[in-house]
């Protein structure tokens, strides 16, 4: 697969009878150069070597997400539901509404991804369609989800998004009426304090902390008129999913700014003063490469088929590098307030701290990933134990750079081993957006691992006393 997925072709052809071996590589894209080019000019702003293993393919990796989470303008409606309108009769002698002719239809829960047109980061759409179909014509019902994304495969912010689904079904299928109804969740940055009073780090979508939330509506036609019998059909019958669409805001001016990042400011080199005194920053490049970094993204807006000079995008590469920036490689030092933690050889007493927030980026393809961290430990009975605050500090500290889950685990887990002594155990759980937003789309999915030290690693009590006390308070 690996000559496939690089572009690769190995076969045999004929030439005047005799087989010839030909090896050769399809030629990019431009757009997909493009882009590579802006993320190895990013990478380098961030202090990291494309080069490096890890990241070598991070530039392609990006490029080949950012125009697959954008190819909606590559796509119309009409090719869409051409030929997936069927007749269907509706009541036979009787008065009312039912099946094609004015029957009400919805589709809900349509789990979608798109990528906010002020910062570019992906935001989550849960999608909610209602229609009433005209002329005795319905239409397949997975069109409806398919037309849904064509919208969010483009540079969106809520209300526009509802807006473009509601005009392209109206004017694709021409029924009676269209209502739209959309649920978004916007990931926070990383120095916004993620609330952990729900120990169950994969919650539903409905109730997900740290995001951003908004509830947006548009319709049409009949169902336009929102003191109308099918509105009030529509809305009940959204009430059964716990969706109260009386909350959605139908006027722009509501939602423009529901991106975390909007109000963003500029950072002096990048860098938010971290919540934790425990961290310090020593020393960043002086020299700044903000303005070559806004050059990029400029560009790979250009690259995926969008104006950078539209109003709505101008600002979206000084929001999105300062966005990035919170990641930027520097030497940073974590001075750690021992409080008369040494090396312990009596461990007999078991402690915990357990959904410990966090938030960090993926080498792989520059998104987030955040969740919790649980960290158990043996110390001697008596002592004292080690501050959450100091704990949350080696979190955020080892967050706040590229990464992959694996390696923070293990980082993590060495560090706090080096201030209690040895027997250290860590589980990260998190749910990186690049799983859920790109590629596979694994809405709900979520990802653990597991750093094992010292009398964990070999002890299958020590560690089974951990994990369920993870489990019991998520059961809690």
């Amino acid at each position: 697969m690996g000559a496939l997925d690089e572009g690769h072709f190995n076969g045999e052809l004929k030439e005047n009878g005799v087989k010839i071996n030909k090896c050769f590589k399809e030629e990019e894209p431009e757009n997909i150069r493009n882009i590579k080019e802006a993320v190895k000019v990013l990478l380098q702003g961030l202090g990291e070597d494309f080069n490096r293993e890890g990241l070598r393919k991070t530039p392609l990796r990006v490029a080949k997400a950012l125009t697959e989470g954008t190819r909606g303008y590559k796509q119309n409606v009409k090719d869409i539901v051409q030929g997936a309108l069927f007749p269907e009769a509706g009541l036979d002698n009787a008065v009312g509404h039912a099946g094609g002719a004015g029957g009400l239809v919805v589709v809900r829960d349509l789990n979608l991804f798109s990528i906010c047109e002020s910062c570019l980061l992906p935001f989550q759409v849960k999608c909610h369609v209602g229609y009433v179909p005209s002329e005795e014509r319905v239409v397949g019902l997975s069109k409806l989800s398919r037309v849904a994304d064509v919208f969010a495969k483009r540079l969106q912010s809520p209300q526009r998004l509802a807006d473009e689904v509601c005009s392209g079904l109206h004017n694709g299928i021409r029924p009676d009426g269209v209502a739209v109804v959309l649920q978004c969740w916007h990931i926070h940055s990383p120095d916004v304090e993620i609330s952990c009073a729900t120990p169950n780090s994969n919650s539903s979508k409905h109730d997900m902390h740290g995001w951003e939330k908004t509830l947006v509506s548009s319709s049409s036609g009949i169902l336009g008129n929102q003191n109308g019998d099918f509105w009030v059909d529509f809305v009940s019958l959204l009430k059964f999913r716990g969706v109260d669409v009386e909350k959605a805001h139908s006027q722009p001016s509501i939602n423009q700014h529901w991106c975390p990042y909007r109000p963003l400011e500029a950072i002096s080199n990048g860098h938010s003063t971290p919540r934790n005194p425990l961290i310090h920053r020593v020393s960043c490049k002086t020299e700044s490469p903000l303005p070559a970094m806004q050059n990029a993204v400029s560009l790979m807006i250009q690259s995926l088929g969008e104006d950078p000079t539209r109003k709505e995008l101008v600002g979206t590469p000084h929001r999105f590098v300062q966005w990035l920036m919170n990641y930027k490689k520097c030497d940073l030092e974590m001075n750690m307030k021992m409080n008369g933690f040494g090396s312990i050889h009596v461990q007999d007493e078991f402690r915990s701290e357990l959904n410990i927030p966090l938030q960090s980026l993926c080498e792989h393809h520059l998104l987030p990933f955040h969740g919790v961290v649980h960290v158990g430990y043996f110390q001697s009975k008596g002592a004292e134990p080690i501050k959450r605050s100091v704990l949350q500090s080696i979190v955020h500290f080892f967050g706040v750079k590229l990464q992959v889950q694996e390696r923070l685990s293990r980082q993590i887990a060495e560090t706090v081993s080096s201030i209690i002594g040895g027997d250290v155990m860590v589980v990260v759980e998190a749910n990186h957006i690049c799983m859920i937003s790109r590629g596979i789309e694994k809405v709900g999915s979520s990802t653990a691992t597991i750093a094992a030290l010292g009398r964990f690693s070999n002890d299958p009590k020590a560690k089974a006393t951990f994990l369920n006390s993870i489990s019991n308070a998520t059961a809690a």
